[in-house]
């Protein structure tokens, strides 16, 4: 059996190749950069790539994570994916971002030096037992009659290349066309068929596969990158310089330190734009075909074009991030543009410490078609084509960790397709790739998406600390991701965590005892009654270290994971509330709606789009209202919460009444 994966972004099929990958005996991974078509195998099949040099190439900031998107690079790492080791091992400026706020939304984050992202990459996968590389371009799938027995209208075969040689057949197929699928390059008033610069669209007929044979509604977006600017041209005296962490953070679970020595870190640095700027993007609207396409870009990774139009008078960040140990470019982020080049360089040199900017390559926009993605499974299988799975920018996201995400959960599925096994969903309550993933197939696009950690209503649970407890057993024991080596690891992390919380619970003293063993803390005086070592870690100015001070015999065995026993202590309320409400809502699935409730005006925290969603379907029963595509957990619980309470309200006037009845 053969699962043939059709990838453009190497990001995404990074993701596929985890360590123990060969329990899906049989896999063949095909990946197809548009006209750069490959076949990445993971049996004795041969693999077809034009361009195997490219394999991990970072095609636009050469950064990885940040808020929400480092949630999703540790839950990658958690099912064994590699782009958080890879990580590790090219980044050049480690930082955790939302440092002021709670460890639930910390974001993980580190520039890449490109060069040995893309080498730990390629070896990476060139290491893989019974990979092999060869070179081919992919001009279109296969399709047949759907199996009547299964959902879907037709089922893919497998793929023909350019080259007309013999089909290379298949059951399973997973599409991530990236920024390809017809894509188009902007620079000013020039236009170029292309996905990024140097390399061609994907070829005609896999669009006319999607749209005509396979009938798929594919709609149009744009997204663009900055110009490189060369260092040495740029006034460093007149930027802020950002220092990275003094102790980097690692992705990875696996990994204790990082590959780049803490002193060995590279500065980002900070500038703004001016009115020159601003002066600049006005006068070259007219030569910029780009900003008049009506197609949807990116609302939070903007051009500096789209900046300046949404916010006029307003200054904008730039800031300026090296892109390698040895390289001499940096990457201007902020400063996305796609006019002529020329003004483009004139933009550049109206802000002070780039009056002497010198541009090694120009920024460009690129508009690409994608798929929507309503007309997926939670599996990202396409629901009317059996067999077929889609990843990546082609469902409408963004960004090189979204695209990561579905990479790997569209690979998971496609093996398990061809191994005829039952395809697997990811819960919004137990992952950010859950969250991802429900929000593409059960609300769609309007603009690319990015995940935010204000996209999750469990954020308090799904934390970047405990990715790996939460998805690596049950990427071993149900999935079949993970290796042996990385579960054993999270079955001892997650055995200790709860032996060293039974442990604080264990130590218990009177409020007084452990104000004159701790000195100064803000333990309130009034406070009465006795205290465990799990109620004082909900004080901030109390940490594991304190405690393991004073009973060492019991807590001392623990110190290992002091950090992450003070943020599961100081979570632990929250969670457990939020699981009570999960269990609520389950219980309570067969709860009357009344069929007269005016949804749009209900006093109760729902979105506008929740609102609409119940008008329109107008579900009898709470069960129903949760099986709506597009219906989040939290909504479902503030629904119950109310419905109960207007049923207790109503109750109790009823009784009031009655009562006022009686002679």
């Amino acid at each position: 059996v053969l699962v043939l994966e059709l990838f453009v972004d190497l990001y995404d099929i990074c993701e596929i190749f985890v360590p123990n990958v060969h329990t899906f005996f049989g896999l063949t991974v095909l990946e197809s950069f548009g006209s750069v078509g490959s076949v990445c195998s993971l049996s004795f099949s041969p693999n077809f790539t034009i361009f195997p040099g490219t394999q991990g190439a970072l095609s636009c900031n050469p950064s990885l994570g940040g808020v929400g998107k480092g949630h999703l690079v540790r839950e990658l790492d958690a099912l064994d994916g590699l782009c958080g080791r890879a990580g590790d091992w090219a980044g050049v400026h480690f930082s955790i971002l939302n440092r002021s706020k709670g460890p639930a939304v910390w974001g993980p984050r580190a520039q890449l030096d490109r060069e040995r992202y893309r080498q730990f990459i390629q070896s990476e996968l060139l290491s893989t037992p019974r990979l092999t590389v060869l070179e081919g371009s992919v001009e279109e799938l296969l399709v047949s009659q759907s199996n009547p027995n299964e959902p879907g209208h037709h089922r893919v075969t497998g793929i023909c290349l350019v080259n007309g040689s013999q089909p290379i057949l298949s059951s399973s197929v997973v599409l991530t066309t990236g920024t390809f699928l017809s894509g188009s390059l902007f620079m000013g008033q020039t236009t170029t068929p292309g996905g990024r610069i140097g390399d061609a669209p994907s070829c005609s007929g896999l669009s006319h596969t999607l749209r005509e044979t396979l009938g798929l509604r594919v709609g149009r977006l744009k997204t663009g990158t900055p110009p490189r600017i060369v260092k040495e041209s740029v006034e460093l005296s007149l930027v802020q310089i950002q220092t990275p962490d003094k102790e980097p953070t690692p992705f990875s679970f696996l990994n204790t330190h990082t590959h780049c020595k803490p002193e060995e870190q590279l500065p980002c640095y900070l500038t703004h734009t001016t009115p020159g700027v601003e002066r600049v993007v006005r006068e070259s609207l007219h030569l910029n075909c780009h900003i008049q396409q009506d197609s949807k870009g990116p609302r939070y990774c903007p051009s500096i074009e789209s900046r300046v139009l949404r916010f006029p008078g307003r200054q904008h960040q730039v800031w300026l991030e090296p892109e390698g140990l040895t390289s001499d470019l940096l990457y201007p982020q902020g400063l996305t543009m796609t006019m002529p080049p020329d003004l483009q360089l004139r933009l550049l040199r109206e802000i002070p410490a780039l009056h002497r900017a010198e541009i090694r390559t120009p920024g460009y926009g690129v508009h690409y078609d994608f798929v929507c993605p309503t007309q997926l499974n939670p599996s990202l299988q396409v629901k009317s084509t059996q067999g077929l799975f889609l990843a990546g920018q082609i469902n409408g996201t963004t960004g090189y960790e979204e695209a990561a995400a579905q990479g790997l959960w569209a690979g998971v599925n496609a093996a398990r397709a061809a191994l005829s096994l039952p395809l697997l969903a990811l819960c919004r309550t137990q992952s950010y790739i859950g969250v991802l993933i429900d929000d593409l197939v059960g609300r769609g696009v309007t603009e690319p998406y990015r995940m935010f950690t204000s996209r999750a209503e469990f954020r308090t649970s799904l934390r970047p600390d405990n990715a790996d407890i939460r998805l690596t057993p049950r990427g071993f024991e149900e999935v079949g991701c993970v290796s042996l080596r990385r579960y054993k690891e999270a079955v001892r992390v997650r055995d200790s965590l709860q032996e060293g919380l039974a442990a604080l619970k264990s130590v218990t003293l009177s409020s007084t005892r452990w104000r004159e063993k701790l000195g100064n803390i803000s333990l309130s005086e009034s406070r009465n009654g006795s205290l465990n070592g799990l109620d004082l870690l909900q004080y901030k100015d109390v940490s594991f270290e304190m405690l393991a001070a004073i009973f060492p015999e019991h807590l001392s065995p623990y110190l290992e994971f002091s950090q992450r026993l003070n943020i599961e202590a100081v979570y632990r309320p929250h969670c457990e509330k939020q699981s009570r409400e999960i269990e609520r809502v389950q219980e309570e699935e067969s709860l009357s709606l009344p069929p007269d409730m005016d949804y749009l005006s209900l006093p109760t925290s729902l979105s506008s789009e929740v609102r609409e969603l119940l008008d329109r379907v107008r579900p009898n029963t709470l069960g129903a209202a949760t099986r709506i595509p597009g219906m989040t957990p939290a909504a479902i619980v503030h629904l119950l919460h109310y419905v109960l309470r207007t049923a207790q309200r109503n109750q109790h006037t009823g009784q009031r009444v009655k009562a006022a009845c009686k002679p």
